[in-house]
């Protein structure tokens, strides 16, 4: 169960309405992050500002940066790199006026994802190949692992 704060009590916090917030270990087990990652979030600027609990110094993350980092998580989730992140969270900001880019961000991304997926299909199909190259060599079946062989070049061609 997640240990909740109502707290003002934070560095800066006179800004702040009190709000719910979360710890570091809270937020890594709810989001799927590591805490280092976390950190690193924060240190780039991926993430907006965490407050800091000034009697501690702990970072207490409030419920809008805590619904941030599980987009985050997500886009990580699927690969999408820092630089895409971090456009995908500017584009965020500026709502549905960037529908449009948003949408074009994510088609990229997919479209990367199904050639990456294409080039794993290669790989398996050779190693699949050398499966049966192997297996027809170790039962002694030389005719089979030659016509194997033979087949396998063309694969070769496409795996470079």
């Amino acid at each position: 169960m997640l240990e909740v704060f109502y707290t003002t009590d934070m560095k800066n916090s006179s800004s702040l309405p009190q709000q719910k917030t979360y710890t570091i270990h809270e937020v890594a087990q709810r989001t799927g992050l590591s805490i280092p990652t976390l950190r690193y979030y924060e240190e780039i600027g991926l993430v907006p500002h965490v407050w800091r609990d000034s009697s501690s110094g702990h970072r207490r993350y409030s419920a809008d940066t805590l619904q941030v980092l599980e987009s985050l998580a997500n886009l990580r989730a699927v690969g999408m790199s820092l630089d895409e992140m971090r456009t995908y969270l500017t584009l965020r900001e500026q709502g549905d006026e960037t529908a449009v880019e948003k949408r074009e961000l994510f088609q990229a991304h997919a479209e990367k994802i199904g050639t990456q997926i294409e080039q794993l299909q290669i790989r398996q199909h050779y190693l699949a190949f050398k499966v049966a190259y192997w297996d027809a060599r170790a039962r002694g079946d030389f005719a089979e692992a030659e016509r194997i062989a033979l087949e396998y070049e063309n694969i070769v061609k496409d795996l470079r």
